[in-house]
């Protein structure tokens, strides 16, 4: 039963991957279509695909009342962000520059979010009116990074070469390959649910346990996805705008919505423990990262995947 577990968590993790990186690949194209701007795309569009794994994970999770797999899987997927995805690309690409002001805001609030429900929660519950905090924060962080004119100067590159009649056909593809990818999302999302749910029974693991350390790197793969290719296509400025904004709308709208639907409540906080921990160190490293030298070179991606080494290491031995 276990193996069986094992297997399908692995397969529905892979679905979960191969439906987004389908998505994010009809989003790219669209966005040439219409005309969006490249900074929607990486600080919004993008981000918001890479979280989606984690709205259904966690929406499916609160209606089953096991919502704490949800919040183990936002600690470990962020976590897995800021240090293996981002120290991945970086090394890839040699550098991630981050001298505007908007990364260096950005880099500020994604400090404060990733620790907020790291502190609403501490009381051992994230209730209702947590959530709607977490739900306020990112209403605010969106309502600000739309608010300047002069971040959507860019336009998504057009290719060339194409007929109109061609674009608009690949234009209806691409929606209703979203439609299709949507639904597969929602699919696997239940399906790694139902058995990280078994697999926690058959080896007598804290379900929260399973979302930090299985669920949590199944999620993050759409991320890796976008920021790998972006980084050998030398589009590095996009790595960070999507990292951050998958970070702040996981730990804001995901939890917020978590926590509406049935109340996240923590009776034992070993699991977290580490993982917190990890997470807080984490966070100050990349913004002390994108503060002082005002980019992420390869040295200081070394740390990060080291950090996230050491997170495995103190989950597995301890």
């Amino acid at each position: 039963m276990i193996i069986t577990s094992i297997a399908a968590l692995i397969f529905f993790c892979l679905v979960l991957f191969w439906a987004s990186s389908w998505i994010v690949e009809s989003l790219i194209r669209i966005a040439r279509y219409l005309g969006w701007r490249e900074f929607v795309v990486a600080f919004f569009i993008m981000a918001f695909v890479g979280t989606a794994p984690n709205l259904f994970i966690g929406i499916s999770s609160a209606i089953h009342k096991i919502p704490e797999l949800s919040f183990g899987d936002i600690v470990g997927g962020n976590l897995f962000d800021l240090t293996i995805i981002l120290g991945l690309a970086t090394l890839i690409a040699k550098e991630l520059p981050a001298k505007s002001r908007m990364i260096q805001t950005s880099a500020l609030f994604t400090l404060a979010v990733a620790v907020m429900p790291l502190i609403l929660i501490w009381d051992g519950t994230l209730d209702r009116g947590d959530g709607f905090l977490l739900i306020l924060a990112f209403v605010f962080y969106i309502i600000w990074i739309f608010g300047k004119r002069e971040r959507f100067k860019k336009t998504y590159e057009q290719e060339e070469g194409v007929s109109l009649v061609r674009e608009f056909k690949g234009f209806l593809l691409d929606l209703g390959k979203i439609a299709l990818g949507i639904a597969i999302l929602l699919f696997a999302s239940e399906g790694i649910v139902r058995f990280a749910t078994l697999f926690a029974a058959d080896l007598n693991l804290p379900i929260a346990l399973i979302g930090i350390l299985i669920i949590s790197v199944g999620n993050a793969l759409p991320e890796a996805y976008f920021a790998i290719a972006s980084a050998r296509r030398g589009r590095t400025w996009m790595i960070l705008g999507d990292l951050m904004g998958s970070v702040i709308m996981s730990a804001t709208l995901v939890l917020g919505i978590v926590a509406l639907i049935c109340p996240i409540r923590i009776t034992d906080f070993s699991p977290f423990l580490i993982g917190r921990f990890f997470l807080v160190i984490a966070v100050i490293f990349f913004y002390l990262f994108i503060r002082t030298g005002k980019r992420i070179t390869r040295k200081e991606a070394v740390v990060l995947l080291l950090i996230y080494f050491l997170f495995l290491a103190g989950e597995l031995l301890l």
